[in-house]
């Protein structure tokens, strides 16, 4: 039985930190990416999911749009979306994902600490690129994980977003 591809309705906006992308398949949400212009995130989606055909729909998501446009400037407070997040990946990945969300904003972990709390000490490059492969920008806080001397590494959306992001949430953190 031949299964068809999987279609994903996407729309774009743009926040502090450039460009939002939020795409959405029939289980949910299934990316929020950043980036500096629209066709780059929409061939970032396209890369992500090769066998999906991509429809815009500016209408249909607005609602949810606004609402991650809110959560993006206001990191602290809850992501009501009306779709759920259905990240796609590896059971070890979708481990790793849940520990990031566990991690308040404001607060950051080492690679290494966030390796601990999976149950595998040893695998920090694998966490590393768990990391790298998080497909729900700022809402699966990847951002938040720093090298083991407390510095700032890659992030699959720039360093220097990664830098805005930890600062933004600091720094709301600290006005609580």
């Amino acid at each position: 039985m031949k299964t068809l591809p999987e279609q994903l309705r996407y729309t774009t906006g743009h926040c502090q930190f450039g460009g939002l992308l939020l795409a959405v398949g029939e289980d949910g949400v299934a990316a929020i990416l950043l980036g500096d212009d629209d066709s780059a995130m929409v061939a970032d989606l396209q890369q992500r999911f090769p066998a999906a055909t991509l429809v815009e729909d500016q209408t249909g998501l607005q609602q949810d749009m606004q609402a991650l446009l809110h959560y993006v400037d206001h990191p602290h407070g809850k992501l009501n979306l009306q779709q759920p997040l259905a990240a796609r990946g590896s059971a070890f990945q979708k481990k790793v994902w849940a520990e990031l969300a566990k991690i308040p904003a404001g607060q950051t972990i080492t690679y290494s600490e966030l390796a601990k709390r999976t149950g595998n000490p040893a695998a920090v490059r694998a966490v590393a690129g768990a990391c790298a492969a998080n497909p729900l920008a700022m809402v699966v806080p990847c951002h938040r994980v720093l090298r083991s001397d407390g510095g700032i590494s890659g992030y699959r959306w720039g360093v220097e977003r990664k830098k805005q992001l930890i600062a933004l949430e600091q720094q709301l953190a600290a006005e609580q």
